[in-house]
């Protein structure tokens, strides 16, 4: 027997597609609610009180409407009233990010702390992160969570960190970081962090192949809108797709995997920044244009792999993608024209939507997704 809908389900569910609708267009009308979700103007205007009343949403100005007469008042969620943080654990640097509700930004930190597997570093980083969420002001009961981004593998239930070694972090717990901290916390793997962000920038985007073009190399497959794991975790694993088998060393032992000719700690020295040397490419200064020919001609080859494999779009992203630009993508896709038997649309090689603050924004986003999906209202 099919059950009824209760009088305060039916209330219930009006009020979340209020609060939706608000989200979803930012800044809106009590009319404009009324008219586009179907429902009287007092259950609107009793909604809407209720939900100011929790802290939900606000008054935002004043709004032209379809309608005739005075301007009406314009209401917003509160961005801020929850925030999750992302931070990005690297070898010798910390990075963090509070995100709002839509992912935008409220503020960023960077600390130089060199990375040990133990109890002290994790209780520095921790006090980093309180020290970090003061500097903002935000409530203990604002902060969803924290999300760590590593460089490595991280267990399904994103407790634990499965491979390691650029870190040499293997076996860690997130009970090392949450035993600090009164919020919940959870790992996530460095590409597929920023690959979530590009799914958040880009809604509409359901199938693609992301690449990761950082400090190391990384990479995430997209199928229907979903991050693909894999059966034991670790799909998209490209960085060890051995290309050169007399190359250079890998961290993970082997010679001539895809990180050794991919990475940026490939391309530059340590004591070269991206910025010195990208000026001097765009300057056609001959040794830096001779080593990214190199790099990216390698870059092609690598893609023109995995394309074979999938057919697909492929996003360049990571700390390289705010340096690409239109001619480096032309040089890409003439390398693999050359190489590929088939004739390649133009259109499959795509530069990243969200080239800065990507792994650290995707550690914070999931904790945001899970708020807005269960927010119970």
């Amino acid at each position: 027997m099919k059950k009824s809908i209760t009088p305060n389900q039916i209330k219930q569910n009006n009020r979340r597609l209020i609060y939706d609708y608000i989200y979803e267009n930012r800044n809106v009308s009590q009319q404009d609610i009324s008219y586009n979700l179907h429902l009287s103007r007092p259950t609107v205007t009793t909604n809407l009180t209720a939900l100011e009343n929790d802290g939900l949403i606000q008054k935002s100005g004043l709004i032209d409407t379809e309608f005739v007469g005075r301007k009406a008042a314009a209401y917003s969620i509160v961005p801020d009233y929850r925030i999750s943080i992302g931070v990005e654990i690297l070898k010798n640097e910390v990075k963090m990010i509070a995100v709002n509700l839509y992912g935008e930004k409220i503020s960023h930190r960077n600390d130089k702390i060199a990375f040990t597997c133990d109890s002290s570093y994790f209780k520095t980083v921790c006090d980093k992160i309180f020290e970090f969420k003061n500097s903002f002001e935000a409530e203990e009961e604002q902060i969803l969570g924290i999300g760590f981004a590593m460089q490595g593998l991280v267990t399904p239930d994103r407790q634990t960190i499965l491979y390691g070694e650029i870190l040499s972090c293997t076996g860690l717990s997130i009970a090392e970081f949450s035993r600090h901290l009164p919020y919940p916390c959870s790992f996530i793997h460095d590409a597929d962090s920023a690959a979530v962000s590009e799914l958040w920038s880009s809604p509409e985007l359901k199938d693609a192949f992301y690449l990761s073009l950082s400090r190391h190399l990384g990479a995430a497959i997209i199928a229907k809108g979903e991050i693909v794991t894999g059966k034991h975790g670790h799909s998209s694993m490209i960085e060890h797709i051995p290309m050169q088998p007399d190359g250079a060393k890998c961290y993970c032992g082997r010679r001539g995997c895809m990180e050794t000719l991919l990475s940026l700690t490939s391309l530059l020295p340590e004591s070269e920044t991206p910025e010195d040397f990208f000026a001097k490419v765009r300057q056609k200064e001959p040794s830096a244009l001779k080593r990214w020919d190199i790099f990216l001609t390698n870059l092609a080859k690598a893609i023109n792999l995995l394309h074979l494999v999938y057919d697909t779009d492929f996003i360049l992203g990571g700390y390289l993608a705010q340096y690409l630009c239109e001619e480096d993508i032309t040089f890409i896709h003439d390398q693999i024209q050359q190489m590929t038997p088939f004739t390649e649309a133009h259109d499959f090689l795509l530069i990243s939507k969200m080239p800065k603050h990507n792994i650290s924004i995707g550690a914070a986003l999931p904790y945001i997704q899970a708020f807005l999906s269960e927010l119970s209202i």
